[in-house]
C-alpha cells in the first residue's frame, strides 16, 4: 500500500476514493455512533432559521453566519437528517484531500511528487467520527485551505501575485465567516505573506481588504435585517463564553499520539537532516506556523470536542510525510505506514465506541419518552435531549452564551429589547436546568405572568 500512493499517478485518487467508501460503510452501517450535541444544535438552528427568525439578532448561538446560512440550506432540502450531515461531510473531506494533495505536487513542495499527503490525511480525518462529519470547523477551514494553497504559490520566485494576494484575504474571511474563532489565522495570513512570502505593503493591503470584504458583505446583511446592533453585542462574547467540554485531553492524547509522534519526528529529519530549496524552506515555515495558530485555536475553541481537530490535519499531513519520504529503512517505514493508515483509524473507531458507553453531555441521551413530540420548547442547559422530539422555539440555543448574555448590564432600551426578544418567540415549555430563567423572571414581572411552574425547572406558558 506504502509504493501505491507513493507513486505520482492521479489514478491513486480511486484508492483515496476506496478507503473513505470503506470506512463510511464501517461508520454508518456497522457502528452506532449517537448524535451528538453539536450535530443537534446545528440541525435546530437551520430549522429555526427556517422559520424566519436570524442568528445573533433572535437566535443567540455562537455558530459562524455562513455556518448557520448553510445549516438552514440542509434543513430545507434534508430536515433534521444527521445522515446528510455525514454524507456531506464526508464529500468536503474528500475534496480537501485531492486539493491538499493537488497543492503539494503543484508547488513542488517534496522533492517527490507522491500521493502520500492524501491518504496519510484521509487517515488523520478518521481520528474520531466526529472529524467526518459536516461543522463549522469543516466547512471554514476547507477556505482556509484555499488561502494557504495560495500562500504557497506566494513561494514561488518571478511570480505575478496580485489575484493571489487578494484571494488569500477573501478566503480567510469567508472562513471567519463560517468559525469565528478562525480569525486567529488573520494573524497567519499576515505574518506568513510579509516574513515568509515577502508581502508588499501594497499586497498586504490588498490582502486585507480582501480578508474584511466578506465580513463587510455580512454585516450589511445585518444591516439591511436591522440587526447590526445586535450582532454586535453577541459576537465578541462569542470569545468570552464558558466552553462545552465535551472531551478530556487524556482521550485526545490516546488518539493522537502516534500521529503527532511522526509529525515531530517528520519535523526534525526535514529542517535538521535534510536539505531544501529556498522555496521549500519558506514552505515549511509557513507550515510550522499553521500548526502552532492551529493548536492555538483548538484551545481557545468553546466547543472542545474532536471535529476542531481539522484545521491540524494540513500541518500534520506535511509533517508527516516528511517522516516517510527521508526515512529509508523499510523495516521502520512499513510498518509506521500500517500503523499509521490502517491501525490508526481502527484503534480510533474502537476507542470512540467505548467512550460512547459513558456519560457525556456530548452525545444527546436516548429517550424513549415523546412528552415533548412537537412541542415547541426551550432548553436551558446542557442536555439538549428534549430536542429530539420536541420543535426548538425561543432566543437561547447556545446556553453558554446565552448565559453570559443574560448576565450583563443592560439600559433601559437594552432591556426592552431582551424582553421583545423573549416575549416575540413565546416557547410553550422551558427546561430551566441551571436555574437562569427563574433568575430572568425577577426581572421581567410580565414574564412571570404568563408562565408557570409545572415541575421544578419546568415551566409552561398559561
Amino acid at each position: 500500500m506504502f509504493q501505491f500512493f507513493k507513486v505520482n499517478d492521479p489514478f491513486r485518487i480511486i484508492g483515496l476514493f476506496l478507503f473513505l467508501i470503506i470506512w463510511t460503510v464501517v461508520y454508518l452501517v456497522f457502528s452506532n455512533f449517537p448524535l451528538t450535541s453539536t450535530q443537534l444544535n446545528w440541525m435546530l438552528l437551520g430549522e429555526r432559521l427556517g422559520d424566519g427568525y436570524f442568528l445573533y439578532q433572535h437566535i443567540l448561538d455562537d455558530t459562524g453566519p455562513l455556518s448557520g446560512g448553510f445549516f438552514f440550506i440542509m434543513d430545507f432540502l434534508f430536515g433534521r437528517s444527521p445522515l446528510a450531515l455525514e454524507l456531506f461531510g464526508r464529500a468536503l473531506v474528500f475534496f480537501q484531500v485531492i486539493y491538499w494533495n493537488r497543492t503539494l505536487i503543484k508547488y513542488r513542495v517534496f522533492d517527490e511528487n507522491t500521493y502520500l499527503p492524501g491518504i496519510i490525511m484521509l487517515a488523520l480525518f478518521h481520528l474520531n467520527f466526529d472529524m467526518l462529519s459536516i461543522s463549522p470547523a469543516l466547512l471554514g477551514g476547507t477556505f482556509l485551505m484555499l488561502a494557504l494553497s495560495q500562500l504557497f504559490s506566494q513561494t514561488l520566485l518571478q511570480k505575478d501575485s496580485s489575484e493571489s494576494t487578494l484571494l488569500i484575504g477573501i478566503y480567510g474571511g469567508i472562513a471567519t465567516g463560517f468559525h469565528p474563532i478562525y480569525i486567529l489565522f488573520l494573524p497567519f495570513l499576515i505574518f506568513g505573506g510579509i516574513a515568509i512570502s515577502g508581502f508588499t505593503f501594497r499586497q498586504l493591503l490588498l490582502s486585507l481588504t480582501g480578508y474584511f470584504l466578506p465580513i463587510l458583505l455580512i454585516s450589511v446583511f445585518y444591516y439591511w435585517n436591522n440587526g447590526l446592533d445586535e450582532a454586535f453585542e453577541v459576537w465578541p462574547l462569542i470569545f468570552f463564553s464558558e466552553k462545552y467540554y465535551y472531551q478530556s485531553l487524556v482521550s485526545w492524547g490516546i488518539l493522537a499520539a502516534f500521529p503527532v509522534l511522526l509529525a515531530v519526528i517528520g519535523f526534525f529529519i526535514s529542517s535538521v537532516l535534510r536539505g531544501a530549496t529556498i522555496n521549500q524552506q519558506k514552505q515549511r515555515q509557513l507550515m510550522v506556523v499553521w500548526v502552532i495558530i492551529s493548536c492555538i485555536g483548538v484551545i481557545f475553541s468553546k466547543r472542545q470536542a474532536s471535529f476542531q481537530w481539522v484545521i491540524l490535519l494540513p500541518g500534520l499531513s506535511y509533517l508527516i510525510t516528511q517522516f516517510f519520504l527521508n526515512i529509508k529503512n523499510r523495516k521502520i517505514i512499513s510498518p509506521a505506514f500500517y500503523l499509521l493508515v490502517i491501525g490508526v483509524p481502527v484503534l480510533s473507531w474502537w476507542y470512540m465506541n467505548q467512550e460512547i458507553q459513558k456519560e457525556s453531555t456530548y452525545f444527546v441521551k436516548e429517550t424513549n419518552s415523546t412528552e415533548y413530540m412537537g412541542k415547541g420548547i426551550m432548553v436551558l442547559g446542557d442536555d439538549l435531549s428534549p430536542y429530539r422530539y420536541g420543535i426548538f422555539e425561543g432566543p437561547f440555543l447556545n446556553f453558554h452564551l446565552s448565559k453570559l448574555f443574560l448576565e450583563k448590564e443592560r439600559s433601559l432600551p437594552q432591556r426592552a429589547k431582551l424582553f421583545q426578544m423573549i416575549k416575540g418567540q413565546s416557547p410553550e415549555i422551558i427546561l430551566d436546568q441551571e436555574g437562569e430563567f427563574a433568575k430572568l423572571l425577577i426581572d421581567y414581572p410580565e414574564l412571570e405572568r404568563e408562565y408557570q411552574v409545572v415541575s421544578p425547572g419546568k415551566y409552561q406558558i398559561k
